[in-house]
Order: structure tokens, then sequence, then C-alpha cells
């Protein structure tokens, strides 16, 4: 069994395989090692099993990173384009959703198909079941396994962030970094429910299950998408999207009727159906349990003519500038991505080599790089991984 290979790659996922094809493609002896039993798990189960592979709008702007700026290179040498023309070559049907999203008109498994044909045609040698014991480093890199010890020149860490444990997430990655002196930005969970206090909970009692569209705003960011009620918080991809820029200590404001001017609205009514009740002339938007919460008495069962400037200013404020302050996540274990990671600064934006250890790479979601929902965490995966496979 062959144990030298020129580039070795830890993590079968989205960025492990992509840096694998581009590699091997350009002749180099790649060897995937992955610990499951099976490549592109987290694919499999992206996208509610159609995999949202990448999307349109991809730019700078849709990560947060501390280096806003290190995810630039790559993005823009391996783009959305690039990706789906590999989609086309292999006849795979996709389509658009909201916002620019592409997802498989079929399963997700025909993403892993074709990344694994694409490893085939390159030569690459996958080994799953495959748990690595130890790395060590003198002229070329030696990876201690359950299977043998292998070797290499260049080494890639693309085991991805500690999103999803179930699925075998883990810190390997952060520990390697660690193994070789790097600095990590402190992880958190991304893209995941926010939990309220107990007192905010009971006063949310009846709500759970509830999706609405709504505006959601903190930290100098807004979202608009669906808003679900869960029973201990809140959730829907709003809230997975502003959770991001959300910080212990602060609120989140939500509009629940981001279209409309609710004070106008409620002069119009008064002019034109005064003595409809302003419960009746809002369960027209929202559902009805949730006018109720937001209605407290008197305002229920008041006729629209009966309503002051200052209680319809009070009304506006309650559905159009709710502010909530979360306790806390769902943590990692409903987590799709994680925050944090290898910090940029060690990593040369070119080519995600370690600045300090020569031969050494790091892609992915190990990476302190962490992209919108929507497809865009996965355009980081291939863009990252391969950018690095025509380094390594």
């Amino acid at each position: 069994m062959m144990t030298d290979f020129d580039t070795i790659i830890i993590g079968g996922g989205a960025s492990g395989l992509m840096c694998a094809i581009a590699a091997g493609g350009r002749g180099r002896r790649v060897l995937l090692l992955e610990r499951a039993e099976k490549v592109g798990k987290k694919i499999l189960i992206s996208g509610g099993g159609r995999c949202n592979f990448t999307n349109l709008n991809v730019s700078a702007e849709n990560y947060l990173s501390e280096n806003p700026h290190f995810c630039k290179s790559a993005l823009s040498r391996f783009t959305p384009a690039d990706f789906i023309a590999l989609v086309e070559k292999h006849g795979i049907r996709y389509h658009e959703k909201t916002a620019g999203q592409l997802f498989c008109d079929g399963s997700a498994r025909e993403i892993v198909t074709m990344l694994l044909a694409e490893c085939r045609a390159a030569g690459v040698d996958i080994r799953t079941h495959c748990a690595v014991n130890a790395i060590r480093k003198n002229n070329r890199f030696s990876i201690e396994t359950n299977r043998g010890t292998f070797r290499a020149d260049s080494l890639v860490i693309a085991t991805g962030g500690l999103s999803i444990p179930k699925m075998g997430a883990t810190d390997f990655g952060l520990r390697v970094a660690k193994q070789f002196g790097l600095r990590i930005v402190p992880p958190s969970p991304g893209l995941v429910g926010l939990r309220l206090g107990a007192a905010e909970m009971r006063a949310l009692g009846g709500l759970s299950g509830i999706s609405v569209p709504a505006e959601v705003s903190c930290g100098g960011q807004s979202f608009r998408e669906a808003v679900l009620f869960t029973h201990h918080g809140l959730s829907g991809p709003a809230m997975l999207q502003i959770l991001n820029y959300w910080r212990r200590g602060q609120t989140i404001t939500i509009n629940l009727l981001p279209d409309v001017d609710l004070a106008e609205a409620i002069s119009g009514w008064q002019k034109t159906h005064p003595k409809t009740a302003l419960k009746t002339r809002l369960s027209e938007w929202l559902p009805k349990r949730l006018v109720r919460h937001r209605l407290a008495p008197p305002f229920d069962a008041k006729p629209v003519n009966q309503l002051s400037l200052k209680e319809i200013a009070a009304v506006t404020r309650a559905f159009q500038a709710w502010d909530i302050s979360p306790t806390g996540t769902d943590g990692f274990r409903k987590a799709e991505v994680t925050r944090g990671g290898v910090d940029t600064a060690e990593l040369s934006s070119k080519t995600f080599e370690a600045k300090r250890v020569r031969g050494l790479f790091f892609i992915g979601e190990v990476v302190d790089v962490t992209g919108w929902l929507g497809g865009y965490n996965f355009q980081w995966a291939w863009a990252s991984g391969w950018c690095a496979g025509q380094f390594v």
C-alpha cells in the first residue's frame, strides 16, 4: 500500500474534496483521509437534502472574519460561475430560489457523486474509516493513523468546525493549529437559533410554531426573512442570519411589518373603518395569536377611531420596533457553521499556507471566515479548497 504522497488532505468535506480535485488535476499525488465511513456527509444533508451549493450574489460583504478582506482573493479566483460550470459539466439540473440561492433539482447526492468522479479523474486516493492519531513534521509531514503511517511534503487541514457534532464534527483542526503554534479566533456557534430567558418565554407562550416574514436588526446589520417562534426562543432564516452579528448582552429588534407604515395605516383606518377593532385589521396581516400577544389591553379590543396619537405610537413600536434580549443560542449541536477558527493573519490569502509552517495549509470552515446563510459557506469551501489546491 502506497504510503508516500505529494500532499495529504485531512477531511473529506466540501473544501477537502475540492482541494484534492485541484491538486490531483495538477498531477500531484494526493491522499485524502476521512475519519467517517464516507465523504461529504454534511453536503448530503444540506439544503434540506438538495444542497444549496452556491449563491449568485457572492461578495466579500457576505462573510464575517476578524480580517474582512482575507476572503476576497479566493472568492475572486474561484467564483460561483466556476462551480456552476462544473455542475453543468456533469449534467446536474438546478434552480434558483430566494436571493440567488442555487439548489439541485434532485438530490445533494448528485454533488457528492460529481466530486467523487472528479477525484477519480484526478487520481486522488481516498481512504475512509481513517482516524489520525498523530501528526509530526521533520523535513516532511508524517501522519500516523489507524490504517498506517503516511508521509507527504504538504498537509492540508480541511476538517471543518465544531457545528453538528452528531455528524462527526470535532476540534481536530484547531488542535493541529495549536500544535504548530498558530493563533485561534475563539470558536462560537454560527447560523443557529437564539434562546430567550424564562420570563420572556413565558410572555411568548402560545406562539411556538408561528413563522412570519420580518426584518430583524442588530449590530448595524439587518435581514428580511422568516422568523420562527420555537419552544425555547427564536429561529428561522432571519434569526440564523442575525445571530452572526449578535453578541451577548445586545438586543435584537424585530419589525413584524417591514413593508408597512403602520402609523399611517392606522390613521387611514380611522377614516375608512372607524369602528373596526384594531386586532381585526392587524389579523389580516399577521397570525391572530401573534397579534393578541403584541396588542396588550386596552388596545386589543379598541376600535381604531378611539386610538390617540400616543397610543398609535405605542402600537407601532410593539409591532415594528420589538426589542428582544436573547440569553444565548442553541449551541453547536444545532449550528450550521462555526464562527471563528484559525486566525487569517496566520495564513496566506493566496495559498492558504501557514506563514510560519511551510507546507501546512488550512481551508474551509476551520478558518476564521463565516458566510451568510444561502450557499455562501459552500462557495467559501469550494474557493478556499481550489485555491490551496494550486499550491500544495
